[in-house]
């Protein structure tokens, strides 16, 4: 702490025009007051105590950690280019249902759209309804459709209570019906994230 007093009052001197002694390897140095008030601010920043350090925790920062599990059934648009290109669309809803003490609600209603394509994965949107109708909005990422694959979702708002929520959660997607007509069900497995809503306006 001597040390960055020491840099912090050099620098100070600095902002007046004036230049400073500092010692580099065992020499002094004359340093311009430009480069002394960025090592002070460097110092600082260094030493300020992390917000690990304070002992923040999730929930002090208003996160809220949950886990689930989530059921859908829908149909799935499939055109095939040759054995080892596939491209589809696939629609879904069904239910998510939440666990854990800080979960954001219990159920919701779900309902996916996500374009698949075997050369990039998944790209999808999701929206969540709970039972007072507000709902939750997501972006979806993966590496594709087939059992197994990961999905990553990302949180981007929503309505009511969830407008300006924020947050992430991913889970992996398995098929556990596909018929021929395009009728598909499936399931996310390993379902986690953690949300948190918007920071209320300054009054």
């Amino acid at each position: 702490m001597r040390a960055i007093a020491r840099v912090y009052r050099q620098a100070f001197g600095a902002a007046k025009g004036k230049t400073a002694n500092v010692s580099v390897g065992g020499r002094a140095k004359m340093l311009p007051p430009r480069t002394l008030a960025t090592l002070a601010l460097i110092a600082i920043v260094a030493h300020a105590p992390s917000g690990a350090a304070q002992g923040t925790t999730s929930a002090d920062e208003g996160w809220r950690e949950f886990s689930g599990s989530m059921n859908l059934t829908g149909h799935r648009h499939v055109i095939a280019m040759g054995s080892a290109w596939r491209a589809g669309i696939v629609e879904l809803s069904g239910t998510v249902l939440l666990s854990g003490p800080q979960r954001p609600g219990v159920g919701f209603g779900a309902k996916v759209l996500a374009l698949t394509d075997s050369s990039f994965g998944l790209v999808g949107r999701a929206l969540w309804t709970d039972e007072r109708g507000d709902q939750m909005w997501s972006e979806l990422k993966g590496e594709g459709t087939a059992t197994g694959n990961h999905i990553a979702g990302t949180i981007t708002g929503g309505t009511g209570r969830y407008k300006g929520a924020e947050g992430t959660y991913e889970l992996s997607w398995q098929y556990v019906l596909e018929l021929e007509d395009g009728t598909v069900q499936g399931r996310a497995v390993g379902l986690k994230g953690r949300v948190r809503a918007a920071a209320p306006a300054p009054k």
